[in-house]
Protein backbone atom coordinates (compact mmCIF):
# COMPACT_ATOMS: atom_id res chain seq x y z
CA UNK A 1 0.00 0.00 0.00
CA UNK A 2 1.41 3.43 -0.95
CA UNK A 3 2.66 5.88 1.93
CA UNK A 4 1.02 9.11 2.14
CA UNK A 5 3.68 11.59 1.96
CA UNK A 6 2.91 15.51 2.99
CA UNK A 7 5.11 18.21 2.14
CA UNK A 8 5.56 21.70 3.62
CA UNK A 9 6.07 24.43 0.88
CA UNK A 10 6.18 21.46 -1.85
CA UNK A 11 5.30 23.56 -4.87
CA UNK A 12 8.51 24.95 -5.50
CA UNK A 13 12.36 25.27 -5.52
CA UNK A 14 13.30 22.18 -3.12
CA UNK A 15 9.88 21.75 -2.16
CA UNK A 16 9.07 20.96 -5.22
CA UNK A 17 12.15 18.70 -6.13
CA UNK A 18 11.06 16.52 -2.91
CA UNK A 19 7.34 16.38 -4.08
CA UNK A 20 8.16 14.78 -7.18
CA UNK A 21 10.85 12.56 -5.80
CA UNK A 22 8.40 11.33 -2.97
CA UNK A 23 5.95 10.85 -5.97
CA UNK A 24 8.37 8.76 -7.98
CA UNK A 25 9.14 6.40 -5.15
CA UNK A 26 5.17 5.68 -5.05
CA UNK A 27 4.01 8.08 -2.84
CA UNK A 28 0.70 9.19 -2.30
CA UNK A 29 1.74 13.06 -2.20
CA UNK A 30 0.15 16.35 -1.20
CA UNK A 31 2.25 19.34 -1.03
CA UNK A 32 1.03 22.94 0.86
CA UNK A 33 1.82 26.48 -0.40
CA UNK A 34 1.22 29.70 1.15
CA UNK A 35 0.06 32.37 -1.16
CA UNK A 36 1.08 31.80 -5.10
CA UNK A 37 -2.20 30.14 -6.34
CA UNK A 38 -0.44 30.46 -10.01
CA UNK A 39 2.95 28.60 -9.27
CA UNK A 40 0.53 26.08 -7.28
CA UNK A 41 -1.93 25.66 -10.20
CA UNK A 42 1.01 25.13 -12.72
CA UNK A 43 2.79 22.88 -10.54
CA UNK A 44 -0.25 20.61 -9.74
CA UNK A 45 -0.88 21.03 -13.80
CA UNK A 46 3.04 19.52 -14.64
CA UNK A 47 2.93 16.67 -11.69
CA UNK A 48 -0.63 15.53 -10.83
CA UNK A 49 0.39 16.57 -7.20
CA UNK A 50 -2.73 17.95 -5.16
CA UNK A 51 -1.94 21.14 -3.66
CA UNK A 52 -2.96 23.02 -0.24
CA UNK A 53 -2.98 26.35 0.96
CA UNK A 54 -2.23 26.94 4.22
CA UNK A 55 0.06 29.10 6.55
CA UNK A 56 2.11 26.95 8.27
CA UNK A 57 2.28 29.53 10.96
CA UNK A 58 -1.05 28.91 12.05
CA UNK A 59 -1.92 26.26 14.39
CA UNK A 60 -5.30 25.88 13.18
CA UNK A 61 -4.98 25.96 9.67
CA UNK A 62 -1.89 23.56 9.62
CA UNK A 63 -4.70 20.99 11.68
CA UNK A 64 -7.24 21.85 9.54
CA UNK A 65 -5.47 21.32 6.37
CA UNK A 66 -3.88 18.32 7.87
CA UNK A 67 -7.18 16.65 8.45
CA UNK A 68 -8.01 17.36 5.09
CA UNK A 69 -5.13 15.69 3.64
CA UNK A 70 -5.49 12.74 5.49
CA UNK A 71 -9.10 12.71 4.42
CA UNK A 72 -8.15 12.69 0.73
CA UNK A 73 -4.99 10.79 0.28
CA UNK A 74 -5.71 8.51 4.04
CA UNK A 75 -2.97 8.91 6.91
CA UNK A 76 -0.25 10.83 6.39
CA UNK A 77 3.24 8.58 7.11
CA UNK A 78 5.35 10.76 5.78
CA UNK A 79 5.79 14.78 6.78
CA UNK A 80 8.67 16.62 5.17
CA UNK A 81 9.03 20.32 7.18
CA UNK A 82 10.41 22.15 3.94
CA UNK A 83 8.33 25.66 4.18
CA UNK A 84 10.49 28.83 5.03
CA UNK A 85 11.35 32.44 5.07
CA UNK A 86 13.74 35.00 5.22
CA UNK A 87 13.83 38.67 6.49
CA UNK A 88 17.32 39.22 6.43
CA UNK A 89 18.85 42.17 8.14
CA UNK A 90 21.93 42.66 10.32
CA UNK A 91 20.80 42.66 14.18
CA UNK A 92 21.74 45.85 14.87
CA UNK A 93 18.44 46.90 12.04
CA UNK A 94 16.46 43.98 12.46
CA UNK A 95 13.16 44.52 13.61
CA UNK A 96 11.06 42.81 16.54
CA UNK A 97 8.61 41.95 13.18
CA UNK A 98 11.33 40.65 11.14
CA UNK A 99 12.02 38.67 14.23
CA UNK A 100 8.57 36.82 14.61
CA UNK A 101 8.20 36.60 11.09
CA UNK A 102 10.73 34.27 11.23
CA UNK A 103 10.19 32.37 13.75
CA UNK A 104 6.82 32.36 13.31
CA UNK A 105 7.37 30.23 10.17
CA UNK A 106 10.54 28.41 10.42
CA UNK A 107 10.35 27.20 13.68
CA UNK A 108 6.75 27.45 14.94
CA UNK A 109 5.16 25.99 11.78
CA UNK A 110 7.33 23.13 12.58
CA UNK A 111 5.65 22.32 15.51
CA UNK A 112 2.44 23.57 13.74
CA UNK A 113 3.00 20.72 10.74
CA UNK A 114 4.28 17.55 12.82
CA UNK A 115 2.30 17.85 16.23
CA UNK A 116 -0.92 17.32 14.18
CA UNK A 117 -0.04 14.35 12.78
CA UNK A 118 2.05 12.82 15.57
CA UNK A 119 -0.71 10.75 17.41
CA UNK A 120 -1.52 9.18 14.25
CA UNK A 121 2.05 7.98 13.76
CA UNK A 122 2.40 7.13 16.79
CA UNK A 123 -0.95 4.96 16.89
CA UNK A 124 0.14 3.03 13.75
CA UNK A 125 3.78 2.20 14.91
CA UNK A 126 5.05 4.24 11.62
CA UNK A 127 6.08 7.27 10.72
CA UNK A 128 9.14 9.33 8.76
CA UNK A 129 9.27 12.96 9.70
CA UNK A 130 11.85 14.84 8.14
CA UNK A 131 13.08 18.66 8.29
CA UNK A 132 14.84 20.41 5.93
CA UNK A 133 17.41 22.76 7.85
CA UNK A 134 20.29 24.66 6.96
CA UNK A 135 23.64 25.13 6.39
CA UNK A 136 23.34 28.51 8.08
CA UNK A 137 21.89 26.88 11.17
CA UNK A 138 24.96 25.12 11.62
CA UNK A 139 27.21 27.48 11.36
CA UNK A 140 25.16 30.86 11.03
CA UNK A 141 25.38 34.09 8.66
CA UNK A 142 25.68 37.16 8.77
CA UNK A 143 22.27 38.91 8.70
CA UNK A 144 20.56 36.11 9.42
CA UNK A 145 20.22 36.06 13.03
CA UNK A 146 16.22 35.50 12.80
CA UNK A 147 17.09 32.58 9.97
CA UNK A 148 19.76 30.86 11.45
CA UNK A 149 18.23 30.31 15.23
CA UNK A 150 14.95 28.99 13.81
CA UNK A 151 17.08 26.28 11.54
CA UNK A 152 19.51 25.37 14.70
CA UNK A 153 16.17 24.97 16.20
CA UNK A 154 14.42 22.60 13.87
CA UNK A 155 17.78 20.47 14.71
CA UNK A 156 16.96 20.24 18.44
CA UNK A 157 13.17 19.67 17.25
CA UNK A 158 14.53 16.46 15.21
CA UNK A 159 16.96 15.43 18.13
CA UNK A 160 13.99 15.11 20.86
CA UNK A 161 11.47 13.69 17.93
CA UNK A 162 13.88 10.88 17.49
CA UNK A 163 13.79 9.79 21.41
CA UNK A 164 10.48 10.30 21.85
CA UNK A 165 9.47 8.25 18.47
CA UNK A 166 11.73 5.69 18.54
CA UNK A 167 9.84 3.16 20.33
CA UNK A 168 6.59 3.61 18.32
CA UNK A 169 8.24 3.13 14.86
CA UNK A 170 8.74 6.74 14.13
CA UNK A 171 12.27 7.99 12.92
CA UNK A 172 13.09 11.90 13.08
CA UNK A 173 15.59 13.10 10.67
CA UNK A 174 16.93 16.45 9.32
CA UNK A 175 18.83 17.61 6.22
CA UNK A 176 20.73 20.76 5.99
CA UNK A 177 21.30 21.90 2.19
CA UNK A 178 23.98 24.27 1.70
CA UNK A 179 23.67 26.94 -1.50
CA UNK A 180 21.04 25.44 -4.08
CA UNK A 181 20.27 26.57 -7.44
CA UNK A 182 16.86 27.82 -6.65
CA UNK A 183 15.22 30.68 -7.83
CA UNK A 184 15.44 32.71 -4.42
CA UNK A 185 19.58 31.88 -4.70
CA UNK A 186 19.32 32.75 -8.62
CA UNK A 187 17.99 36.22 -8.36
CA UNK A 188 20.84 37.39 -6.11
CA UNK A 189 23.56 39.59 -7.92
CA UNK A 190 26.12 37.18 -10.30
CA UNK A 191 29.13 38.99 -8.16
CA UNK A 192 27.48 38.16 -4.80
CA UNK A 193 26.66 34.19 -6.73
CA UNK A 194 30.41 34.22 -7.74
CA UNK A 195 31.95 34.40 -4.24
CA UNK A 196 29.36 31.95 -2.80
CA UNK A 197 30.06 29.54 -5.15
CA UNK A 198 34.14 30.19 -4.40
CA UNK A 199 33.69 29.14 -0.88
CA UNK A 200 32.01 25.81 -1.93
CA UNK A 201 35.22 22.92 -2.82
CA UNK A 202 32.42 21.24 -5.06
CA UNK A 203 32.79 24.46 -7.74
CA UNK A 204 28.83 24.69 -8.46
CA UNK A 205 25.51 25.08 -6.28
CA UNK A 206 23.98 21.96 -5.45
CA UNK A 207 20.83 20.93 -7.40
CA UNK A 208 17.09 20.53 -5.31
CA UNK A 209 16.94 16.89 -6.69
CA UNK A 210 20.16 16.32 -4.77
CA UNK A 211 18.33 17.31 -1.87
CA UNK A 212 15.25 15.66 -3.54
CA UNK A 213 17.27 12.12 -3.24
CA UNK A 214 18.53 12.59 0.81
CA UNK A 215 14.66 13.03 1.72
CA UNK A 216 13.93 9.61 -0.56
CA UNK A 217 16.44 8.01 1.58
CA UNK A 218 15.25 8.78 4.95
CA UNK A 219 11.69 8.35 3.73
CA UNK A 220 11.91 4.89 2.87
CA UNK A 221 10.60 1.61 4.63
CA UNK A 222 14.19 0.41 5.27
CA UNK A 223 15.58 3.51 6.81
CA UNK A 224 13.98 2.81 10.38
CA UNK A 225 17.32 2.49 12.23
CA UNK A 226 18.43 5.95 10.91
CA UNK A 227 17.50 8.46 13.56
CA UNK A 228 17.98 11.87 15.04
CA UNK A 229 20.35 12.40 12.25
CA UNK A 230 21.20 15.42 10.16
CA UNK A 231 22.53 15.39 6.63
CA UNK A 232 24.51 17.90 5.40
CA UNK A 233 24.21 18.34 1.78
CA UNK A 234 26.43 21.51 1.07
CA UNK A 235 29.39 20.25 -1.22
CA UNK A 236 32.20 20.26 1.67
CA UNK A 237 31.61 23.83 2.71
CA UNK A 238 30.98 22.91 6.06
CA UNK A 239 31.70 19.93 8.13
CA UNK A 240 30.16 19.37 11.19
Amino acid sequence: MARTALVTGGSRGIGAAISKQLKADGCNVAATYAGNDEAAKAFTDETGIKTYKWDVADYQQSADGIAQVEKDLGPIDIVVANAGITRDAPFHKMTPEQWHQVIDTNLTGVFNTIHPIWPGMRERKFGRVIVISSINGQKGQFAQVNYAATKAGDLGIVKSLAQEGARAGITANAVCPGYIATEMVMAVPEKVREAIIGQIPTGRLGEPEEIARCVSFLAADGSGFINGSTISANGGQFFV
